[in-house]
């Protein structure tokens, strides 16, 4: 056994046997008040209730040892956790599985422990508790003769007294009535006073009465002789002696309850089973035969399994009558048939009563043998958990929380066992119902355990009663959004709360504009789709116009959500009573700005992804809501990161929408993302100078950059021949090696079939993905075939390099 091992057994036997201990004392007394009635009052001796209270201990371990094993292995690591040995101990590498280890060892021994208990030593303790409570029904009260009354508890005898002296027991006024020889009040003593004393073996009773008189009628009445003649002697001190019967407790010899099924073991139960079981199939087969064959059924063949040639029923006449009279009196003998057949059928259930009732007692009994034994284990399943969930070893909220456990278990039991007993469930439902339930909690606790997550906890409790009355509030008025935004990423957003049913009132977006040769009016995708669903849009030309503040306060929005829209004034970002708040396409505080998806492929980012924030007075720089990234592949151009972020954000917007509909959403200040010195890249708008290709830059910042403006705007370069200039779109590249380099950055190299190089500062990139001016894009070689003599071509000076060294990141 390894020392880890040890500590942690030495850990949990202590506090095991200590509550085991506490548990059976507090069972014991529930055992001894459900009995105390049937014991006081008997005069029984210590040694008597002792016993007693022994067997009754007996009796009571199948529900300690579950409890007991609850608690202590809650208590242990809870303790452990709260003096941080359990931190320690998974800090060195050792899972919370491999602690649990030997407890559940020792806890699987108590189950087997507690087998042994319930089929060996509570039977038995169960049939001497029977015998003693039956040997103690026969003993009789103790004699307390009350004052001012007429006593009857004597067999034989009415005493009555006036008034006793309590430190001394004499009595006064003492009248003893004699009717052991049923003749009536025919013998009567009265005595000044007088003192009683019980042998010590309680088989009589002695007066000592002083002053007194006896009053006895000695003759009896004849048909001829009706005279009455009473006699009278005084006495001045008188002993009467009075035999009592059965008010001295006697123990019985020997157990007379051992045919009661709470009084047997597994072996007894199973014979008893197995005969109870052929006694009920073969009262089955006998009451079958006898319905089959009694006058009641017309065709009864036709519903024996077992009618060797069974025919087909067929009648042409069948339900069909010649006259009215026929017919209705067919019905009468149907359902008379019919009654005389229920009536058979509840005294076959009267019948067979009594044994199916105790079958299902002993079903029962032999099934919650091992329930009893398992429920150890099931409980430690809960209770180990527990502790390391809450960190609480003492008698607090974590024992508050394995004693609910420990009453749903018990509660659950009871419920089961007495469904079973009624026949209402199986028996081995009923035995395993709390298992049923108790097993997937317990395990579910062990996941959370070993995963370190929290159960318990103010603030999702807080959330879960938020997100309840949200749902309350939402049926009388549902919560009113209102959605601006512009490009085809904000669609995805918008589209996603009208599928998911939230009330979007309005759309803001920009105004249409004249675009083209031809200056055709071109309308937003945010305002096309809102035009689609029938959504109110309004597209101001100015976001302060009065008249459209108006408009905007009309829709009474409770909530404004942009995504890829202008910078909002104060006056329209404070008007919602649930704020306003922004999706941005970057890790905030990263790449603050109008293209960070841009910005992130060219700086070569690995990971990107969206952020919805609280909007406030400066641009992008309000508490964070939620965040979730995503992985940049190298090939990834900013177009496909474009739309997996646009589905992304969808996402992070429905959460953020109903997080403050349930006004669970807690904000975090950007500050608290910048690790350590950390710098924070800007994303400022794409230019013209940025988009011209520098091939005096590295090959893998060309390539970023390419990526990074992929497909639009697009980067390009120029071709230059005999003083003409062409402009070259360039949507993907890949790095290509080459002989014969010139060391020359711009030099074109190409076999005028199947590839077009450039030189770059420290090699050369390939172009594969092309679109000169005023044609179509193509492939390098669909280009190729329509281009001659590509290396009598020169490339002009690019400016990218100098507008990325422009964009230098900054402390916030």
């Amino acid at each position: 056994m390894k020392r880890l091992d040890k500590f942690i057994l030495k850990a949990f036997i202590g506090p095991f046997i200590a509550i085991l201990l506490v548990v059976i004392f507090v069972l014991v007394m529930q055992f001894l008040w459900l009995y105390i009635d049937e014991l006081v009052g008997k005069g029984l001796g210590l040694r008597v209730i002792m016993e007693f209270m022994l067997w009754g201990t007996c009796t009571v371990l199948p529900l300690a040892l579950p409890l007991s094993t609850l608690l202590a292995s809650m208590m242990t690591l809870g303790q452990m956790g709260e003096n941080f040995e359990l931190t320690a101990i998974k800090a060195s590498g050792i899972s919370l599985a491999r602690i649990l280890a030997p407890i559940m060892g020792v806890s699987a021994v108590i189950s087997v422990i507690a087998f042994f208990v319930g089929n060996d030593l509570v039977p038995y303790a169960t049939n001497q508790i029977f015998t003693m409570r039956d040997d103690i029904g026969r003993t009789k009260e103790e004699i307390k003769i009350p004052v001012g009354t007429f006593y009857d508890g004597i067999e034989g005898y009415v005493l009555r007294i006036g008034d006793r002296n309590e430190e001394s027991g004499m009595m006064y006024e003492v009248m003893v009535y004699d009717h052991s020889g049923n003749k009536g009040n025919t013998s009567l003593t009265v005595a000044d006073s007088g003192l009683m004393k019980m042998s010590k073996a309680k088989d009589y009773l002695s007066f000592q009465l002083y002053s007194g008189s006896n009053y006895q009628e000695t003759n009896t009445k004849k048909y001829r002789d009706t005279t009455l003649a009473l006699q009278k002697i005084r006495f001045s001190h008188q002993e009467m002696i009075i035999p009592l019967k059965n008010y001295a407790f006697k123990k019985s010899g020997e157990v007379r309850f051992s045919d009661q099924v709470k009084s047997m073991n597994l072996k007894r139960l199973l014979h008893g089973q197995d005969s109870l079981r052929h006694l009920a199939d073969s009262t089955f087969a006998k009451q079958y035969d006898e319905f089959i064959r009694t006058s009641h059924l017309s065709y009864r063949s036709q519903i024996d399994s077992n009618w060797k040639g069974k025919p087909k029923f067929s009648s042409e006449d069948f339900l069909h009558w010649d006259g009215i009279d026929k017919q209705q009196k067919a019905y009468e003998s149907a359902s008379s048939a019919a009654q005389q057949m229920e009536s058979t059928l509840r005294n076959y259930s009267m019948d067979t009563y009594e044994y199916t009732w105790i079958l299902r007692r002993t079903d029962l009994e032999i099934l919650k043998k091992f329930a009893q034994a398992l429920a150890c284990l099931i409980l430690f399943f809960i209770g180990a958990p527990l502790g390391a969930l809450i960190r609480k070893g003492g008698l607090g909220t974590s024992a508050i929380v394995s004693v609910l456990f420990f009453v749903l278990y018990w509660v659950v039991d009871i419920t089961g066992t007495k469904l079973a007993r009624d026949g209402a469930v199986s028996a081995f439902v009923g035995a395993f119902v709390s298992a049923f339930v108790l097993l997937p909690t317990g395990l579910f606790l062990c996941w959370r355990a070993i995963h370190d997550a929290t159960i318990f906890s103010s603030d999702n409790i807080g959330a879960l009663w938020r997100r309840l009355k949200s749902q309350v509030v939402s049926l009388f008025r549902r919560t009113r959004i209102v959605f601006m935004g512009t490009p085809e990423f904000a669609v995805a957003s918008l589209r996603r709360l009208v599928e998911k049913k939230y009330k979007v009132v309005g759309v803001v977006t920009v105004a249409d504009k004249p675009a083209g040769r031809g200056l055709k009016i071109l309308e937003s995708p945010v305002k096309k789709y809102a035009v689609e669903q029938g959504i109110p849009v309004l597209q101001p030309e100015k976001l302060k116009d009065p008249a459209f503040l108006e408009e905007l306060s009309a829709l009474k929005g409770d909530i404004f959500v942009v995504v890829g829209f202008r910078m909002l004034p104060e006056a329209v970002w404070s008007m919602p009573k649930l704020g306003t708040f922004n999706l941005h396409a970057a890790l905030l505080p990263q790449y603050r700005g109008a293209a960070p998806i841009n910005w992130a492929v060219i700086n070569g980012e690995r990971v990107t992804g969206v952020t919805t924030f609280m909007i406030d007075k400066k641009i992008d720089t309000g508490g964070v809501i939620l965040r979730q990234e995503y992985r940049i592949s190298p090939e990834d151009t900013a177009g496909d990161v474009h739309d997996a972020l646009m589905e992304i954000g969808s996402d992070l917007v429905e959460q953020t929408v109903q997080g403050l509909i349930e006004g669970n959403v807690e904000t975090r200040v950007q500050k608290s993302f910048i690790q350590g010195s950390e710098l924070l890249k800007p994303a400022p708008k794409l230019t013209r100078e940025l988009c011209h290709i520098d091939w005096n830059d590295s090959t893998r910042n060309i390539l970023n950059l390419i990526r990074g403006l992929s497909p639009y705007p697009a980067a390009f370069t120029e071709l230059v021949k005999d003083g003409k200039v062409q402009q070259l779109k360039v949507f993907r590249a890949a790095a290509h090696t080459i002989p014969g380099l010139t060391g020359t950055p711009g030099t074109i190299h190409s076999d005028g079939k199947t590839f077009l190089a450039v030189e770059t500062a420290d090699g050369s990139v390939s172009l594969t993905d092309i679109q000169a001016a005023g044609k179509k894009r193509m492939d390098i070689h669909s280009f190729l075939a329509g281009w001659r003599d590509p290396e009598s071509y020169t490339l002009s000076q690019g400016t990218s390099r100098a507008e990325i060294e422009k964009n230098v990141p900054v402390e916030d």
